[in-house]
């Protein structure tokens, strides 16, 4: 018996008797709604007209899951995808013995699952650019600083819903304490690896948040966005060594000791020192 596990076995969300929302999906809802309530005191703080807040949303909402979706198709599954090329587009998957709709035969609808962050750290900041360019009028950077903020704060609550999905879990921990997920039909402690993210990003988001209102750090463009990506990454990097695999055959893709989400980090971590570097020679006035 592991006396000082915690052993976790919660519902799959509300039930409404006809419909099941997943806490998963809660917490996406809810990184949404309490980022664009911050995202609004920024914009007027820079003198933005938070009417242009509708449209961010949009554009963050539309990059993230395309790039997330593709994150994962290209990065952790193209050796499934590759023969089921339907299925990246589709919420539906080959299935024998099962019928979708009641009546296409060999098909069951899943809903979309699979996604990667390390996709929308790329699909983002490309839409950003066209966001600042059409919307803005400023450079690029200057809407990543801020919006580099929120989606820390959104880390906190996507990692916090894996845990909830008992998914992305972490390796043994070899001893009675850490946690057991029990829908996984274990019994046996592992490293509850979402907790470790999902706190690190809240404790990145408070100081970033800081470093906005109290510091003159958001005049230096792409400081912000740099510190976020050096952090973030960083912070994936090394607490993967205590996650299990998420693609087989690549727990040790690299020199033996490397994974996929590590490999996909380090370049990112890269670009955030060049940019917090590079900001020193980027300031600019806010100004109306």
């Amino acid at each position: 018996m592991n006396f000082l596990a915690i052993e976790w076995n919660p519902s799959l969300g509300i039930d409404l008797g006809f419909f099941v929302i997943r806490w998963y999906s809660l917490m996406f809802v809810a990184a949404f709604l309490l980022g664009l309530h911050l995202m609004k005191k920024i914009y007027i703080e820079d003198k933005i007209p938070v009417e242009k807040l509708d449209t961010i949303f949009m554009y963050v909402f539309i990059s993230m899951l395309i790039g997330m979706r593709l994150g994962d198709v290209f990065f952790y599954s193209w050796s499934h995808y590759q023969d089921h090329l339907l299925e990246i587009f589709l919420p539906i998957k080959e299935s024998k013995g099962d019928t979708l709709f009641g009546f296409i035969e060999g098909w069951k609808f899943t809903g979309y699952t699979g996604f990667a962050s390390h996709g929308a750290a790329i699909a983002i900041p490309i839409a950003m650019y066209f966001y600042a360019k059409k919307h803005l009028q400023k450079p690029w950077l200057f809407i990543l600083d801020r919006l580099a903020i929120m989606v820390a704060l959104a880390g906190f609550f996507i990692r916090t819903g894996n845990f909830m999905n008992s998914e992305i879990v972490g390796k043994k921990t070899g001893t009675d304490f850490g946690v057991i997920f029990k829908v996984n039909g274990e019994d046996f402690a592992r490293h509850p690896t979402q907790l470790y993210e999902a706190f690190s990003y809240l404790i990145l988001f408070f100081a970033m948040w800081y470093l906005y209102w109290k510091t003159d750090k958001k005049q230096q463009i792409g400081f912000l966005f740099g510190l976020f990506m050096v952090v973030l990454w960083s912070l994936r990097f090394f607490i993967e060594f205590l996650k299990e695999a998420q693609v087989n055959g690549r727990e040790d893709w690299v020199f033996n000791s490397l994974n996929t989400g590590q490999v996909l980090s380090i370049p990112l971590v890269l670009i955030g020192f060049w940019l917090m570097f590079s900001s020193k020679s980027k300031v600019e006035e806010v100004t109306e």
